[in-house]
């Protein structure tokens, strides 16, 4: 398979505790609980965006065909979207970045983990992207620890570099298919 494959239709991804799926409206009670909570965006390089604030925004046009994933993370046992995965600015179906963010009261019980590692997986073995990578405040621990435990390598450090919408110093995480 290909990148092409998932234009219009997503993966869905199941991990032991965990659903990576495309978000659906019905999702948006849920993602109203946390994606306003301004503390999960302490390094995410922006405040809390319109769609953020107002999910329901998120699923007022229809999908355009693309080649970049925008998954949410589906708690199995509760059925809640408790968190998103973006597979994008995808370089010429080579590379990708990629993102994940969870709600707050999820946070240290290896979600993060397991859905970054189950992307990673799933992107190697059935697209043809090569290398995948991504930015982390040099504050953020925790996702440099997840990053880490994935198999991504920190490979750089960019001082006083934008980020999103931030000035700060941050890493570059990367991993290659053939790293895993």
């Amino acid at each position: 398979m290909a990148l092409a494959d998932y234009l219009e239709s997503k993966p869905v991804i199941d991990t032991p505790r965990l659903r990576i799926r495309p978000l659906c409206a019905d999702d948006v009670p849920a993602l109203r609980a946390w994606t306003p909570d301004k503390s999960i965006y302490a390094y995410w390089g922006k405040p809390p965006g319109k769609s953020d604030k107002n999910p329901e925004l998120l699923f007022e046009k229809p999908p355009k065909p693309s080649k970049s994933f925008h998954l949410g993370i589906e708690e199995r046992a509760s059925g809640r979207a408790i968190g998103e995965l973006w597979v994008y600015r995808i370089e010429r179906d080579r590379m990708a970045y990629v993102s994940v963010r969870l709600a707050r009261e999820c946070h240290g019980r290896g979600y993060g983990t397991e859905a970054l590692s189950a992307v990673t997986k799933f992107c190697f073995e059935n697209t043809e992207l090569q290398r995948l990578w991504t930015e982390v405040d040099v504050r953020n621990v925790p996702s440099q620890k997840i990053l880490e435990k994935c198999g991504y390598t920190r490979e750089g450090l960019i001082r006083q570099g934008k980020m999103v919408n931030t000035w700060c110093d941050y890493y570059i995480y990367g991993i290659l298919s053939t790293d895993v």
